[in-house]
């Protein structure tokens, strides 16, 4: 059935539950699964002010240095789950992007016939200013999505 899982994590506790989900799925079906994290580009907002140029120069390396030794911290705790339940799987980490893009980019690059990501179910004002990445994937995705709350 599933062949090719991609596992999309923000290494929160909450989407922890998705990885959870995702690799007991893989296990069963004896299928791979691909582990991704997203990176958004530094905030816009962050560039204001007199010494902007100079300051937010720095900040944007700390960020982008930060943001990548996160990234691996999340998948290479996902990628020993993977291995200590026998399932193969590779990591991935996409920087600059929106986390939607991002996910529907390499579910199309790899092929994959599953997306797996979490919910975090925010409702009324919160998903309208934050939006919904999880909303995005599932209207834009021509692959089944797998939404674990």
């Amino acid at each position: 059935m599933y062949k090719k899982i991609l596992i999309a994590t923000d290494g929160s506790e909450f989407a922890g539950k998705g990885v959870a989900h995702g690799l007991e799925l893989a296990r069963g079906l004896g299928a791979g699964v691909t582990f991704l994290n997203v990176s958004e580009a530094f905030p816009t907002l962050a560039w204001g002010g007199a010494m902007a140029g100079y300051v937010a120069a720095d900040e944007l390396v700390n960020y982008e240095e930060s943001a990548r030794k996160y990234a691996r911290e999340v998948l290479d705790k996902c990628k020993a789950e993977a291995d200590a339940a026998g399932i193969s799987a590779k990591s991935l980490h996409i920087e600059n992007r929106t986390p939607a893009e991002a996910i529907l980019d390499v579910a199309r690059s790899e092929g994959s016939d599953l997306i797996v990501m979490a919910s975090h179910g925010r409702r009324g004002l919160g998903r309208l200013v934050l939006g919904s990445q999880t909303a995005e994937v599932v209207s834009l995705t021509e692959i089944p999505v797998l939404v674990v709350r």
